[in-house]
């Protein structure tokens, strides 16, 4: 059964799951001296806060057929503690289904270029769907089974929940994950109805408990610089700074690179060791 849902549906699933996980001291609210039924806010807790009817919001998290304008959906998306990314995210799925995307098949030259001239340190080029246009050869000395990666699983979430290794590979595994997973759902907030998005989800439900668990909670993020570390069989243990470019001309691309850390020499080890694998 597929996993992927009408634009309603979705927004219904959004709405419960982002509200089980505020409570009511994060908005100002007094929990009460009595038990609560949920673990997060109430119903009634998140229709006073963003300002409309009870009967209203219990309607939308219902997935009924009514109309929210974009001020109403991101009042509600502040009700519920929402950064800027959750907020977009909110005003995509409560759109219907966009036509699918259109991007290039291929990465372009002057990205793949860029790419190129970026080693020793790692780099690759993401299309819509985090599907791996191209990378360059410090990125496949630090994961060799990129080049044998194909179709659906040519994708850097596939390589993350779908591929067993990868756990060994990246220190602290399950933080990295769960970041990238809240990424990838809002970055591709657009694609609920291109067949390329639904194929990888639903197989990616299929072989990872991890991914099926931390879906369901719809957590999203816009991307965060951040720091990762590598166990490297040859190499040994890698640091590097995580960083994303968005390019201009192309908006549906992402250009992923990890960064060597000053005073560090992770980049030139692994260029130098990679024969050893």
């Amino acid at each position: 059964m597929s996993q992927t849902t009408d634009h309603r549906s979705e927004l219904a699933e959004f709405l419960r799951a982002r509200r089980d996980a505020v409570t009511p001291e994060q908005v100002g609210l007094p929990r009460g001296a009595s038990r609560r039924r949920t673990p997060g806010l109430r119903r009634e807790e998140v229709a006073m806060l963003a300002g409309v009817s009870l009967t209203w919001y219990t309607w939308l998290e219902q997935g009924r057929r009514i109309n929210a304008s974009d001020d109403v959906l991101a009042a509600i998306g502040r009700a519920l503690k929402l950064d800027d990314a959750g907020i977009e995210h909110l005003l995509a799925i409560a759109q219907p289904s966009a036509a699918p995307v259109e991007a290039p098949q291929e990465a372009p030259t002057a990205l793949v270029r860029l790419i190129e001239a970026l080693d020793p340190a790692p780099a690759y080029v993401l299309g819509p769907r985090w599907e791996f246009l191209a990378w360059n050869a410090a990125q496949a000395r630090l994961y060799p089974r990129i080049v044998e990666l194909d179709g659906v699983e040519r994708n850097l979430l596939w390589v993350l929940f779908g591929d067993p290794a990868t756990r060994e590979l990246i220190v602290d595994w399950d933080i990295h994950a769960r970041q990238a997973l809240a990424e990838f759902r809002a970055g591709t907030s657009t694609l609920r109805g291109d067949p390329g998005f639904a194929e990888l989800v639903d197989r990616l439900h299929g072989v990872s408990d991890d991914f099926a668990r931390w879906w369901r909670e719809h957590d999203v993020s816009g991307f965060e610089t951040r720091i990762r570390r590598f166990h490297h069989p040859a190499a040994g243990e890698l640091t590097f700074e995580y960083q994303q470019l968005a390019p201009l001309e192309w908006p549906s691309l992402r250009v992923n690179c990890q960064l060597p850390v000053p005073g560090d020499d992770s980049a030139e080890r692994l260029a130098v060791r990679h024969y050893l694998v």
